[in-house]
């Protein structure tokens, strides 16, 4: 990345504490994980050195009050480490957001015996799952079919299966949302609770094979008959779907984080390249068309940051009610990563196609940011219909 492009990065100020974590990730990521990234792609193995790194530098514990073994650094602090570790490799960068995606609910909305019982295995690094994802229940979270039946006073039994769960095979704590048997099957019979590891009934049905985030475990899931405590329900029967709303907000700004990262690191990738290929006796940068496209993609990787960090202000200031601002991010970020990962490929040439370079990775990783945490088609529709005036 060009000193630059560094300038225009609109990071909001960060504590001295934070500021000295985000600098701490930015060395792991540039020594330990980007170096590693290419093998674990092609294996598609899931990267434990990455994780046992992140968990050595204690990041799982930013996120988490200090009340429960955390550090309760900002949002914004947490966005740009899922920024750096992204950049350096796209599927390390999300199997750790997703820890963050399942125990933010558990932090704005549990009990507080949930959280001294489960939050400080966070802080200390446990692997943590969200499933809300089944074969007729996508972007459309709530036709989910998942049953949750009340066992007597103290146990609910789980029947039913999710899909494309991020970390679902390697997780310790699975977030997991589905309908109270009592309630009916509409959208307020929706609830979530936390699941563990091992619990009998539990199984992995597969581990999915990937275009790319080929070395972040992707698995269907079954359940069948577990039993998990009355106390693991997160908030009351029934409440799932405002709590589903409030932590897909806190998410989906970590997603276009994630994006983010990929689109800085294949825009860096494309300029240093072509400040160094020649073409007809000039480097490729100094032709004028390709100038052009710089600018184009630089600005829009700069506004579209300075939205990152707007977005991470109304967080960190408590406001709660952000959900066409989370869509336009969320939208906005991937779109930008899916034409900035293509476009340096195209700077790349043929070598561009080649596995050697990294920007074909990135081209793979960046096109499941569109999809994920709601499809760019949905948060359209969700950032239009905020307008329609309601009479």
């Amino acid at each position: 990345m060009t000193p630059l492009f560094d300038r225009l990065d609109a990071l909001p100020p960060l504590s001295d504490e934070e500021q000295l974590v985000l600098d701490s990730v930015k060395a792991l990521a540039r020594d330990e994980i980007a170096p590693r990234a290419a093998a674990y792609d092609r294996a598609a193995e899931f990267p434990w050195q990455n994780i046992e790194a992140i968990n050595a530098l204690g990041l799982n514990a930013m996120f988490v009050p200090e009340a429960y073994g955390g550090a309760g650094m900002s949002y914004a602090a947490y966005l740009a480490c899922v920024r750096e570790i992204s950049a350096a490799c796209a599927s390390t960068g999300i199997i750790w957001a997703t820890n963050f995606h399942a125990a933010k609910p558990l932090i704005d909305f549990g009990s507080e015996e949930q959280k001294q019982r489960q939050l400080p295995r966070v802080a200390a690094g446990a692997l943590l799952a969200l499933a809300i994802t089944e074969p007729e229940a996508g972007s459309d979270a709530t036709g989910m079919k998942t049953r949750f039946s009340p066992v007597g006073n103290d146990s609910v039994q789980i029947d039913g299966g999710k899909i494309f769960i991020t970390n679902g095979d390697v997780a310790d704590l699975i977030l997991l949302f589905g309908k109270w048997s009592e309630l009916g099957d509409g959208r307020g019979a929706i609830t979530a609770l936390y699941l563990e590891k091992h619990t009998p009934g539990f199984s992995i049905l597969r581990k999915e094979e990937k275009l790319g985030h080929r070395a972040s475990s992707t698995a269907a899931l079954a359940f069948d008959g577990c039993r998990v405590p009355r106390a693991n329900v997160l908030g009351e029967p029934g409440q799932g779907l405002p709590l589903l709303l409030a932590a897909l907000n806190k998410s989906r700004p970590s997603v276009a984080a994630h994006a983010l990262g990929i689109a800085r690191a294949a825009f860096g990738d494309a300029v240093a390249y072509i400040n160094e290929r020649r073409q007809s006796g000039r480097r490729i940068v100094e032709f004028q068309g390709i100038q052009f496209l710089l600018a184009d993609l630089a600005t829009d990787l700069a506004m579209c940051e300075a939205w990152l960090w707007h977005v991470a202000g109304l967080v960190d200031a408590g406001i709660g009610d952000i959900g066409p601002e989370a869509s336009m991010l969320k939208m906005r970020a991937s779109d930008l990563a899916m034409l900035i990962a293509t476009e340096a490929v195209q700077h790349y040439g043929g070598a561009g196609y080649i596995a050697e370079n990294r920007v074909e990775r990135l081209l793979r990783d960046a096109k499941i940011t569109q999809i994920w945490e709601g499809t760019n088609q949905l948060h359209r529709q969700l950032i239009g219909r905020s307008f329609v005036e309601r009479k």
